[in-house]
């Protein structure tokens, strides 16, 4: 396939290039930046110039594709103002994107997070939350998934709170930036809430599986790790930096706090037996050994 990817030269970006380019597909990736056109040419792909509020460019990048990946997103959230308006550029784009598919049956596959369920273990079955922090998102993914009536094979993909990749990326990641800044390897609450997790190589293999076979209308759960104790992630990076682990306040967290706060565990059971999808990268915690002092 010809596939137009956006966000291609991010943590998962540069992976879901590098597993589609090595499947025999050709890739189309938005580039924004000098920087982000070098890198996706020394990968091998191709780029089209543009931002992901370029709507026109992101209109034609999906008319002349055979399939379209989505997974950019704004990485601001210093402020929920901030993380609003990445969320509405996002949802923006996504329209912009399903617009050049309809009535093609083509592939469009984009990116979402499994959702926290009280209580229990979340599966791909159960609804993503439309309220909270990022509830615009979910909207907006549920527009995407809206257009398999319209002859758009959309699905999504719901990656786990950290992808990580040599140690970095994802909450985890941000809870090492954290960390580093404070000198205190922290965590909300008690610290027994659980995030699942997924490493990028694994997280591009089920995105170029999705492009290549999921029905139309469908989500799948990139999930590796089933949910790591939140007190546990940081623990290990508290070891690794040299620095005292211990609880701290919400607040620490801005506008995620309410999410790092969440216990919110996920199960890919479903993934894997459906599109034949298997983890074979490195744990979390066995990925977080990388992270350098």
């Amino acid at each position: 396939m010809y596939v137009f990817v956006t966000g291609g030269t991010g943590l998962i970006g540069s992976a879901v290039v590098a597993e589609l380019l090595g499947n025999g597909h050709t890739v189309l990736a938005l580039a924004r930046s000098d920087a982000s056109a070098l890198a996706v040419e020394w990968a091998g792909g191709q780029t089209l110039r543009g931002s992901l509020a370029d709507l026109n460019a992101l209109r034609s990048g999906a008319a002349q594709a055979d399939g379209v990946i989505h997974l950019a997103f704004g990485n601001d959230f210093s402020s929920p103002d901030a993380l609003g308006q990445a969320v509405a550029e996002e949802g923006a784009a996504l329209a912009a994107l399903g617009e050049g598919l309809l009535g093609s049956d083509r592939p469009l596959v984009t990116v979402s997070g499994t959702p926290p369920m009280p209580g229990r273990v979340s599966t791909e079955t159960d609804p993503s939350p439309t309220d909270g922090p990022v509830g615009g998102r979910s909207r907006a993914v549920m527009a995407v998934l809206d257009l398999a009536s319209r002859e758009v094979r959309s699905s999504a993909v719901r990656m786990p709170r950290t992808v990580h990749n040599e140690g970095k990326g994802g909450f985890a990641g941000m809870l090492t930036e954290i960390a580093r800044r404070t000198r205190v390897s922290g965590y909300p609450g008690d610290g027994t809430q659980r995030w699942p997790a997924v490493h990028a190589l694994d997280a591009a293999v089920l995105f170029r599986l999705a492009l290549e076979l999921a029905p139309a209308g469908t989500s799948w759960h990139a999930v590796a790790d089933e949910g790591d104790a939140v007190r546990d992630i940081a623990t290990v990076i508290g070891r690794r930096l040299e620095l005292p682990v211990e609880t701290v306040p919400q607040e620490t967290y801005g506008p995620l706090g309410p999410i790092f706060a969440t216990d919110q565990p996920s199960s890919s059971t479903h993934t894997r037996k459906t599109l034949g999808w298997e983890p074979t990268h490195p744990s979390l915690l066995e990925d977080l050994e990388n992270i350098q002092h």
